[in-house]
Order: C-alpha cells, then structure tokens, then sequence
C-alpha cells in the first residue's frame, strides 16, 4: 500500500503545475475562428464593471502560489543540489513568464 501511495506521491510532483497555453498571447490566431473580427466587434468581452477577476485567473495564481512555495523550500533546503533548483526556476519562468530566482519567489 505504501509503494502505491509514493508511486502517486511521485507522478504527482512530477506532473507539471500549470499549462503552458495558459501563457498564450491573445494574439495569436485560433485555429477555426475567423480574424475578420474589429474593434466594435469585442465590446461584448468588456469586463471593466467586473468585481473580481476571471475565475481562470485566480486558479492559475493559486498555482503559481503553490509552485512558488515549493521552490522556497528547495531554496532553502543545502540538501537539494543547484543544478535541480535552477532547472526548477527556469520551468516555473516558462509558466510565469519572467524571470525567476529564489528572491523573486517572495513576490508570491
């Protein structure tokens, strides 16, 4: 039962945190989606009166949250060698978008 339960454990810290389309710019086309739209045509998507931000958004901050404080831990910890922390930085600023560093990590 143990080995089931660290087999899990081990996929599931492999897995990646994010995905990656979630850093898609929003203009590059969508594949079967006519580009003819204008301006005049995207008022329907505004949001200014909105409260509170896009539920996808908050999930993906949450994510990030997560990630980050796991690398806060590989930061501090001597133990794990700097080869695995950097390379641990540089997937989670391919999900973030900037360039990361166990300082930066305090921004989350």
């Amino acid at each position: 039962m143990r080995r089931i339960l660290l087999l899990g454990l081990i996929i599931v810290m492999l897995s990646p945190v994010a995905p990656v389309l979630a850093q898609a710019s929003e203009n590059e086309p969508v594949p079967g989606v006519e580009q003819a739209e204008t301006e005049e045509d995207r008022d329907f998507r505004d949001t200014t009166g909105y409260r509170f931000p896009a539920l996808s958004r908050t999930v993906r901050d949450m994510q990030n949250l997560a990630f980050a404080m796991q690398l806060r831990d590989y930061c501090a910890d001597d133990r794990i060698p700097d080869a695995f922390v950097r390379s641990q930085l540089a997937r989670f600023s391919v999900l973030t978008g900037r360039d990361e560093s166990c300082r930066s990590l305090n921004d989350y």
